[in-house]
């Protein structure tokens, strides 16, 4: 089987719930976690007579969500019903649109490892409903013996972001989700936490011989619930598309579920084209139209989204790109770094990027902390910072303060004075430790005599092993090159 011969053509579906206070069609919470079937009502559930009243937050949050990428908007909108069965949509139909959907024609730019950068288009963005939610008693529908319906995620609005057919690869597929998630979660619309189901996605795939227009026949992997299960389900589905048209076949026009654990796809049914859904305009809801006003409004309500705020980073406090890149990836990174700068003075930028890329990550990976739990705040790492600056401690002693910093939660200054960790720079008292090091080690002494430089900074060590890490350094190197010229004339 060979790859170079074929090229693979992926479009994804991105289902985003947005955070709404309130369901899109009646005044029920939108909550995740809550008891099942605590959270609906007659409109949830369709009873007879039941009739949606729209949130225009949903509409607000949607427009938003084109704005941030890209998307122009439509004035003039509708809701259609799609009409299916499936056993967590009781009315037998989702309120969606079809032919006028609120976004189109936007793009998201993602830049591989290799530095190169693509443009992948996104076809449209429409507002709908999320049904209820299955509960397989197996590990999905086809394989479970029975399944319960929670109908409290009914009624959750809900965005579905339609790619254009413009990724090739599982590389890109994994760069333009990350790239989606932080701009939306940016822009406030979402929490997109797919582990949650607040973001799922689909992924519709073919394959073509290499250089061909024509597309290949797709088949669509269902509701993949993380970037890693969407990037071996495409490697998965793209070998097996190969394998049989090498063998002379032709895949079918399916849609399959991704099983994680066993890394295969499953069949679930064979697929339905649009028109199986019969849609037609939603007779409960009048058509929707937004001013251009209003959505000037939105547009001037939306906080500085990530790419202009890496090259802020950048441009105005001198960060490298990889720099810039990490810090911008998640919201609440960028904020608590935004913040500490506010604090430390534009000068010290650099500093708080290196202390919150190299020590805060290092320690919130140790403890498999989220951005939403940032261990140390802002004003505790610029308090370290100041003691530094002062003089009051080491570099190397403020790696331990912060690490107790983490662990207790006390500011540096408590933690210095509590653990004795105060800077020496007493000359005297250097120099006296610095003579007695020389002294008990005449190999090492030797060695320097020989030529041998290195061992100086080795002595350099031995005082700071006897300090506890809290002698000053460039003393401690003055005070040791003294002791050992000391010893050199006796």
């Amino acid at each position: 089987m060979s790859t170079a011969k074929w090229e693979t053509v992926i479009g994804l579906e991105v289902h985003v719930e947005l955070s709404t206070e309130t369901k899109i069609w009646c005044g029920c919470k939108n909550e995740f976690g809550a008891e099942p079937n605590t959270n609906v009502c007659p409109v949830c559930l369709a009873l007879p007579g039941a009739l949606p009243v729209l949130n225009y937050k949903a509409v607000e949050y949607t427009i938003r969500a084109g704005l941030a990428l890209n998307c122009k908007i439509q004035r003039h909108s509708k809701f259609d019903r799609k009409n299916y069965f499936y056993a967590d949509l009781p009315s037998g139909y989702q309120i969606s649109q079809f032919d006028l959907p609120l976004c189109y024609d936007g793009y998201v730019d993602i830049t591989k490892k290799d530095g190169t950068t693509r443009r992948i288009r996104i076809k449209r963005i429409h507002l709908e409903t999320d049904a209820g939610k299955l509960l397989h008693a197996g590990d999905d529908v086809a394989a479970a013996d029975y399944s319960l319906v929670d109908f409290n995620r009914a009624g959750v609005p809900l965005i579905e972001i339609v790619t254009e057919p413009d990724l090739r690869s599982a590389e890109e597929a994994g760069l333009f989700l990350q790239k989606l998630r932080t701009i939306l979660k940016y822009s406030g619309v979402s929490d997109v936490k797919m582990e949650e189901g607040s973001m799922r996605c689909d992924v519709n795939l073919s394959v073509r011989p290499a250089g061909s227009s024509e597309y290949g026949v797709r088949t669509e992997l269902k509701n993949v619930n993380s970037f890693s299960a969407v990037m071996r389900g495409i490697e998965y589905e793209e070998k097996r598309h190969i394998r049989i048209l090498e063998e002379g076949g032709q895949p079918e026009q399916e849609t399959r579920s991704w099983r994680d654990a066993q890394g295969i796809s499953v069949l679930l049914r064979s697929k339905e084209d649009a028109e199986d859904y019969r849609y037609f305009p939603e007779p409960d809801l009048p058509p929707l139209e937004v001013s251009a006003e209003e959505i000037e409004r939105i547009r001037a309500g939306l906080p500085e989204l990530p790419d202009a705020l890496m090259q802020r980073l950048m441009t105005e406090y001198g960060l490298s790109a990889y720099d810039a890149s990490v810090i911008v990836a998640e919201r609440e990174y960028a904020q608590w770094f935004l913040h500490a700068v506010e604090l430390a003075g534009a000068g010290q930028a650099k500093t708080v990027a290196n202390w919150q890329i190299n020590e805060l990550y290092r320690v919130m990976n140790e403890k498999g902390l989220g951005p939403e739990q940032i261990p140390v705040t802002p004003e505790q790492l610029v308090g370290m910072l100041k003691l530094i600056e002062q003089g009051t401690i080491t570099g190397k002693i403020a790696k331990t303060v912060f690490d107790k910093m983490v662990e207790t939660g006390k500011d540096a200054e408590t933690i210095v004075k509590e653990e004795g960790l105060t800077q020496v720079a007493d000359e005297g008292e250097l120099l006296a430790i610095a003579r007695e090091v020389v002294a008990s080690n005449p190999k090492v002494f030797e060695d320097w005599k020989a030529g041998k430089q290195s061992a100086a900074q080795w002595f350099v060590g031995q005082i700071m092993k006897r300090t506890r890490g809290r002698a000053n350094p460039q003393m401690a190197l003055k005070l040791v090159t003294q002791a050992l010229e000391e010893q050199a004339q006796k």
